[in-house]
């Protein structure tokens, strides 16, 4: 009989769009926030726009589109450079640890995929653009839920972040596992399934519950199906783009994606 062990040895989930907060809300919220407190407002399209890359690298792609950098050179009186990115970081803090907490409910059916993953004898790791200390707020509730990585590697943690692979090879160096391509990533952000693939890993990229179809899952469901189709493909099309192996709705979908491509490389 065929177990995924005779495929993969670990999995690298994302946490927001990907295991908790549906739609991937709390940093585009958070960013909105802090923009605004600097009397620079963001739209929801710009700051979802790098969604997935360590958050101090988010607000520099952030001052890299023309309408955020011409917005804050009027604001501020000057070009934003490193000082302005400290400043937003600095605003930054206070919210997305309030949206995190707030947001960190698990992505339903993500329990019992993690649960039959380890009875099958694959660890668990995860990374995050997040920092350490805004993970501290999800952390205790994903816990509290069921859901615990053998490890967590947070933004900055590595000498460069996503789409780099060095937050993956840490893990993997940590829990002691390789090669590279018995690896699965799974995240619902461009940046992150190119992570997946620069690492050499199977890499699944998740639609509907990430960043970009960007809603709660009962705004999903309230759309009308043709235009929930469309989202879904959209979105499906983007990270096909970007590189991934295979495209799921959900984590709830991943074990029979992964029984498939076990089942057809055993064959």
């Amino acid at each position: 009989m065929t177990s995924l062990r005779d495929r993969f040895d670990m999995v690298v989930f994302d946490w927001a769009g990907t295991m908790v907060d549906f739609g991937s809300r709390a940093p585009v919220l958070a960013l909105m926030e802090a923009f605004a407190i600097l009397g620079v407002p963001v739209t929801e399209d710009e700051a979802r726009r790098d969604m997935g890359r360590a958050k101090a690298d988010h607000v520099c792609a952030l001052f890299e589109q023309p309408r955020v950098s011409d917005a804050w050179r009027t604001a501020h009186g000057a070009t934003p450079d490193f000082g302005a990115v400290e400043r937003v970081m600095t605003e930054l803090q206070t919210p997305m640890i309030r949206m995190a907490r707030e947001t960190a409910d698990l992505i339903p059916g993500g329990v019992d995929v993690v649960a039959r993953l380890r009875q099958e004898g694959l660890k668990i790791a995860s990374c995050t653009g997040y920092t350490r200390e805004m993970m501290q707020a999800i952390l205790p509730r994903a816990a509290d839920q069921g859901y615990a990585p053998d490890l967590v590697v947070c933004a900055h943690e590595t000498a460069q972040g996503r789409p780099s692979p060095l937050m993956i090879y840490k893990a993997c160096a940590d829990l002691g596992v390789w090669p590279l391509s018995r690896v699965v990533k799974v995240d619902d952000a461009e940046v992150g399934v190119a992570e997946g693939r620069n690492a050499g890993c199977f890499t699944v990229g998740v639609a509907a519950s990430g960043n970009l179809t960007g809603l709660t899952a009962q705004g999903l469901a309230e759309l009308d199906s043709d235009e929930r189709a469309a989202r879904l493909a959209a979105a499906a099309g983007r990270l096909r783009e970007s590189g991934a192996d295979l495209v799921i709705d959900t984590v709830a979908d991943l074990i029979p994606a992964l029984e498939a491509e076990t089942a057809r490389l055993t064959a």
